[in-house]
């Protein structure tokens, strides 16, 4: 399945790249990037360096160089050195873990 049929929304195409910084959540690691598109869903990545042994299950993705503007990321495919990741919302993990509760109760 070809990237542009798994996508959702309206996606922009940075035409150079905006750079950009991968961080991990417990901040132990930290790669540059260039953040190939974007839309309100996620983005598309390509990463300067390794991604082998990083803990890529949920990472932020720093937009400023202060940090100030991110957005908490999972991880979606990998090509090669390029990833795709999914933004996640603010409290999406508490929806899930809600949900895996009622889902328990109910039984």
């Amino acid at each position: 399945m070809a990237g542009a049929e798994r996508r959702k929304g309206d996606r922009v195409v940075f035409e150079r790249g905006f750079a950009a910084h991968m961080m991990g959540i417990d901040g132990t690691w930290r790669r540059d990037c260039v953040m190939e598109d974007v839309s309100e869903t996620g983005a598309k990545l390509t990463v300067e360096g390794s991604v082998e042994g990083l803990h890529l299950k949920e990472f932020f993705l720093l937009l400023s160089s202060t940090g100030l503007a991110y957005r908490r990321c999972e991880l979606a495919w990998v090509n090669g050195d390029q990833i795709g990741v999914n933004f996640l919302k603010q409290g999406d993990k508490k929806k899930r873990a809600a949900k895996r509760g009622a889902e328990e109760a109910e039984v």
